[in-house]
């Protein structure tokens, strides 16, 4: 029995290609609105519906607009905190450094007070020091007849004399510090004090 052959399609024949209708709203390239969309659109909706369709566009824009404002204003006080705290970090860790330095420059107070430092390499190091300690806006608190301000003085002794007015400082035991407005150290003074009759 004889083989029936399948029809073959023509090879002469170019395969078609399909057909899309773009129906986007906006057009891809330009970022507009197609007119035919917006004609199908306003036949669609009606004056009211325009309206209120536009004063919901009008209100959604100054929303965004209006948290776009929060957000840059959050942002600088951000900003703003993180410099405050940053600088309060700076001062911190200078304290402390300033702190762990004090016993050495106490000695050395004391070493020039009974004439140990003149003329003697030492007397250099003092100085060295105390020019760091300014460098660093860092001064010392507690000298002798300023009026006694318990935030920077500590007192040791109350010395009552006669005829004293108010409380001043007599002798400075040990100095004080401040860095800024930080206090890193009390001085630790004798007070003077107004007798008792």
């Amino acid at each position: 029995m004889p083989r029936k052959e399948k029809p073959q399609p023509e090879r002469d024949e170019e395969p078609q290609e399909p057909l899309f209708t773009d129906k986007r709203r906006v057009d891809p390239e330009t970022g507009d609105v197609r007119p035919e969309a917006a004609a199908a659109a306003s036949d669609e909706l009606s004056e009211d519906d325009m309206a209120l369709l536009q004063e919901a566009e009008r209100d959604l824009v100054a929303e965004y607009r209006d948290r776009a404002a929060r957000a840059e204003a959050e942002l600088q006080n951000f900003r703003t905190r993180v410099e405050r705290d940053r600088q309060a970090n700076r001062e911190t860790v200078i304290a402390e450094v300033i702190r762990s330095l004090l016993p050495v420059m106490d000695d050395l107070d004391r070493a020039e007070a009974h004439g140990d430092l003149a003329g003697t390499p030492l007397e250099l190091v003092a100085q060295k020091l105390r020019s760091s300690f300014e460098r660093y806006d860092i001064k010392s608190v507690g000298e002798v007849g300023e009026t006694f301000n318990p935030a920077v003085h500590e007192a040791v002794v109350r010395l009552p004399e006669a005829g004293a007015t108010g409380e001043t400082v007599a002798d400075v035991i040990e100095g004080g510090y401040t860095i800024g407005e930080r206090l890193i150290r009390p001085a630790k003074v004798a007070v003077k004090v107004p007798a008792d009759n």
